[in-house]
């Protein structure tokens, strides 16, 4: 089941679609970071204004050079030792969806540890977005069944896994990374 899913959301990402997906934290939708108009989609959907950042999703921290120009070594460790999903708001963004890039070139990028997100951005060979599953301005939900129907309703795939977990989870941990290593939390 977890392959099939992993593929079926492979090909929507890959023709640029968005999907509604779990993650290591809230229901996310998703769609590749990379694409501008796959970014655009992702924000028309959620009823966002397009200049708010997004959070964007790898499978390791080997990636990360590919998408930041600078990253302090304290950064391997925050991901290596956080107990808790961490998103980290790194400067110098680059190769990424202009939408994903913050006005002042900050990124926020979270390691996932997550069987099915893991896979997914492993097999894809890109990043993907994650932002919360609701409509700007409203709670973020945090089971699958208090997604809204407009939101189901206008994403290209809706991922058939966890969709009955009740388990809460709640949002990441963002801090925001100097290059010299000091830091400072956004979200805890």
């Amino acid at each position: 089941m977890l392959r099939e899913e992993v593929n079926k959301a492979l090909e929507i990402l890959k023709n640029g679609g968005v999907i509604l997906y779990p993650t290591d934290t809230v229901w996310g939708l998703g769609c590749d970071a990379t694409n501008e108009e796959a970014v655009v989609k992702v924000n028309a959907i959620k009823g966002r204004a397009a200049d708010k950042s997004l959070i964007v999703l790898l499978e390791n921290d080997n990636k990360l050079q590919s998408y930041v120009t600078e990253i302090p070594d304290v950064a391997y460790e925050l991901i290596e030792y956080a107990e808790n999903p961490l998103t980290i708001v790194f400067s110098g963004a680059k190769n990424l969806a202009k939408s994903v890039i913050n006005s002042d070139g900050t990124v926020g990028i979270r390691v996932v540890k997550h069987d099915f997100c893991g896979q997914l951005i492993q097999r894809f060979r890109r990043p993907i977005v994650s932002t919360s599953a609701n409509i700007s301005g409203q709670p973020t939900p945090k089971f699958f069944d208090e997604i809204s129907d407009e939101i189901k309703d206008a994403v290209d795939y809706i991922v058939d896994l966890e969709q009955e977990n009740r388990i809460a989870k709640k949002p990441s941990t963002i801090i925001k990374l100097g290059p010299s290593g000091q830091f400072e939390f956004i979200r805890k």
